[in-house]
């Protein structure tokens, strides 16, 4: 039978609600979280020092084709000097926090639901229910506060890089020297684009860890189930995170 309208909906609403009940649980299951250090501290390295190489790949040349971009079509108007704070600007609004999400998303995501859904599959989260261990305190709780933790340090160390490769850019291409180029910054670059960037990255980490360790837990079917909710993962919180980037700048940015 050919599913309605309706019934999508309501699979949706079912679908939220159950993701919230995971995040209410996740979060209640923090206040064990001094005597869980070393799994958290274990998903942290896993979370922030394996992903540093291609956060750094993707950050250097994110900045400086932001600065070809718009150097190019400064120099028209002879206000190159302004590289600066367009570059700053735009990766801590927007370019840092979205794309450093993007491939936590697509790296950490799909690891923490591929791991989980096999676990699933094979049947060791009932075997871990068995023991009285929950399956969420053990599991999903550690890889929640490591996302929420990591995700905003790496947003900080992709604008710094962003920043650098906009430099390197506007120095030896657009002509524009070291000290212009950091005054503009020091000039325009406020207090408010950092910290919406930051917030941006603490909601995108509760997204990433949730949707990723709850596709874990709802993996049916074998392999074939576990590709197929890894996929349903990277792809949902990929929606996700450009959804609550657009409602988060709205709410940071729009002129009363």
């Amino acid at each position: 039978m050919k599913p309605t309208i309706y019934s999508r909906i309501a699979d949706a609403l079912d679908y939220t609600g159950e993701v919230l009940i995971l995040l209410a649980k996740t979060v209640y299951w923090c206040k064990t979280a001094f005597k869980n250090l070393k799994p958290i501290a274990k998903q942290m390295l896993e979370m922030g020092v394996y992903t540093l190489p291609i956060t750094s790949l993707m950050s250097l040349f994110t900045g400086m084709v932001l600065a070809l971009q718009t150097g190019t079509e400064l120099s028209k108007y002879h206000i190159e000097h302004l590289i600066g704070s367009i570059v700053s600007a735009s990766m801590c609004r927007e370019m840092g926090p979205v794309l450093t999400g993007l491939i936590v998303a697509g790296r950490v995501g799909a690891s923490m639901t591929a791991e989980l859904g096999t676990m699933q599959v094979s049947e060791e989260i009932d075997a871990l229910k068995t023991l009285a261990i929950n399956p969420v305190k053990y599991l999903v709780m550690p890889r929640f506060l490591a996302c929420i933790i990591m995700l905003p340090i790496l947003v900080i160390y992709s604008d710094c890089v962003g920043m650098a490769g906009g430099f390197i850019v506007s120095k030896f291409q657009i002509g524009v020297d070291t000290t212009t180029y950091l005054d503009s910054i020091k000039n325009f670059l406020t207090i408010k684009d950092i910290y919406s960037g930051l917030v941006k990255a603490f909601v995108f980490g509760i997204v990433i860890s949730i949707i990723s360790c709850y596709q874990g837990f709802r993996t049916r079917g074998g392999a074939e189930g576990v590709g197929k909710s890894t996929t349903a993962s990277v792809v949902i919180s990929f929606l996700l995170i450009i959804v609550f980037d657009y409602f988060l700048t709205r709410m940071f940015f729009q002129k009363s």
